[in-house]
């Protein structure tokens, strides 16, 4: 779950002397107000001895030596989780991690990698990164950095051999499936973009495409970027596709939001218990885009961020909401950072829509229900309390309380499929990106030799028969238990998965995406509804003439 962010700063390990010093202020100044706030702060402060005196006699007694780092960690992020199911705490290199996310860049080869069976793998690439350019793939093992072995390091280990200064080189032997030799190459180190925006192109003379993958700091310049190209190249209508988009920082979807909002309108407003958390945001800038015909697609992994530019646009029957119920994820967290590089993660304030809306679900008491929402069914209709109900600028009704509930519903909750429990099983299992290491681009030149048992196809290539019966071959061999039958059931997401990570892996995501879009039934939902998003744009009547 991506991390909802108002950066604050805070002064890491205040004492609790300097704690009551402010405090004593406090009750000069305010009487019986002065003596709770000290009462209180006398509780916190019998309580930490009480904490102190336990990690000492674990730390002295316990059978076996302990870390107290580790304790420490351990019994702050248990704290943590007796709030809320998103308050939490990050390590050093959790916390660096997430900085890097928001950050947008850092200095490397541009993977993604993961520990499998004791082997660094390679499980994502950025497009246009040194590794990509090398001819590094999703499924790589990087065998060796710098002539020695890799076998048994952790992640860290990895990361850090691998990173250096711009313009560094470092030399990797990867091994992959069909070479019988480790395959040695030289890549040089540079600064590396994580995208956020996965796909943006013209899918006909008229309408464009958008995929926003997640917020950083840098999304809504790259948003900009995306608009600015696609309108140079004739956009009428846009098609915002906001699905599986963990949100992000707070003032990155407040832009966004005000890139089809005309200024003035209200974005979002806070509520919250500490200073400065009341505020109440709104477009602020001129944009381009304001009268743009727009369709918003969202599933049941849409959260936070997202959930507030699609909030704010169907508030102002801006535009057209697609797909399924939102997550509903409305905490704003703000990042501490704490000592020894570690931060902290809390819930400082809830967000509501432009109509009064709190998207925020509630949660049960071990938040087991609340995190397994995705895996759980949709239904097109549920049950509103009349106290939730709200309404946009039109008058159409709107309910608080549990995500952002689609204008026009459509289960989909992988890729816009819904596939059979084969399917999702499948998917899950990751078989379809092993599946596509069996390809390769005709003329690539990038790794020589093509190993063996190779199959070669072009950018236009297309999913045959053939492939899709030695797709279920390659599931025999993977010793994956399946119903040949339930497989045809699922054809049509077979064969859209089995191009899109060949895509993915040889093309790149522009490229998968297009395709994808093509065949993807939300979205091929979605692109038919843009009549009804241009009637947003008239008057009240036309706009509550296609209310569900």
């Amino acid at each position: 779950m991506g991390l909802f962010s108002t950066m604050l700063s805070m002064r890491a390990g205040r004492s609790i002397f300097v704690a009551v010093i402010v405090v004593g202020v406090s009750a000069l100044a305010g009487g019986l107000f002065g003596g709770r706030a000290l009462a209180t702060q006398d509780r916190v402060a019998e309580q930490y001895k009480v904490f102190s005196h336990a990690l000492a006699a674990i730390e002295a007694n316990y059978v076996d030596e302990v870390d107290p780092e580790r304790l420490v960690n351990s019994a702050i992020n248990g704290m943590l989780q007796t709030l809320d199911p998103h308050s939490s705490f990050m390590n050093p290199r959790s916390y660096s991690q997430m900085r890097e996310r928001q950050e947008g860049r850092y200095y490397g080869l541009g993977i993604t990698i993961q520990v499998l069976n004791g082997d660094i793998t390679v499980m994502a690439l950025f497009g246009g990164s040194p590794a990509y350019l090398r001819g590094l793939r999703r499924g790589d093992i990087i065998a060796e950095v710098e002539g020695e072995s890799a076998k048994g390091w952790t992640s860290d280990q990895a990361v850090t051999r691998l990173r250096g200064p711009k313009g560094s080189v470092v030399k990797i032997a990867i091994r992959r499936s069909g070479y019988d030799e480790l395959i040695p190459l030289e890549v040089t180190r540079d600064e590396i973009n994580i995208p956020t925006i996965l796909g943006s192109f013209m899918v006909d003379e008229a309408v464009a495409y958008v995929r926003l993958r997640d917020f950083s700091e840098t999304t809504n310049h790259d948003l900009g970027l995306a608009l600015e190209g696609l309108a140079s190249q004739g956009m009428k209508k846009l098609l915002l596709d906001l699905r599986d988009n963990p949100g992000g920082p707070l003032d990155q979807a407040i832009q966004v939001a005000n890139r089809f909002l005309p200024r003035g309108d209200m974005i979002v407003y806070t509520r919250g218990r500490i200073k400065n958390s009341d505020q109440d945001y709104y477009a602020s800038e001129d944009s381009d885009f304001t009268e743009l015909p727009l369709v918003v697609l969202v599933n049941r992994n849409s959260a936070s961020a997202s959930e507030i530019v699609a909030g704010a646009i169907q508030d102002h029957d801006r535009g057209l909401i697609v797909g399924e119920t939102t997550f509903g994820k409305a905490l704003v967290q703000s990042i501490y950072r704490v000592s020894q590089g570690a931060g902290l993660a809390l819930t400082t304030a809830r967000y509501y829509t432009p109509s009064g809306r709190l998207i925020q679900r509630p949660w049960d008491g071990t938040f087991d229900e609340y995190l397994t929402y995705s895996l759980r069914e949709q239904q097109g209709e549920r049950e509103h309390l009349t106290a939730d109900l709200k309404y946009t600028d039109a008058g159409r009704q709107v309910y608080s309380g549990g995500g952002i509930e689609p204008d026009m519903f459509m289960a989909g909750p992988i890729e816009g499929f819904d596939p059979t429990s084969a399917g999702r099983s499948l998917f899950a299992r990751q078989t379809f990106p092993r599946y596509a290491r069996k390809y390769s681009a005709l003329g690539d030149t990038r790794i020589s030799g093509q190993g063996r048992n190779r199959i070669s196809v072009d950018r236009n290539f297309e999913v045959t028969d053939g492939m899709v019966a030695d797709f279920g071959e390659f599931i025999s061999t993977e010793r994956i238990s399946i119903d040949t039958d339930a497989l045809w059931e699922d054809e049509a997401f077979v064969r859209a998965m089995i191009r899109y990570y060949i895509d993915l892996d040889l093309f790149g995501v522009v490229d998968a995406r297009r395709h994808l879009v093509e065949v993807d039934p939300q979205a091929t939902f979605a692109l038919s509804l843009f009549t009804d998003a241009a009637a947003f744009r008239q008057l009240p009547w036309a706009r509550q003439s296609i209310e569900q």
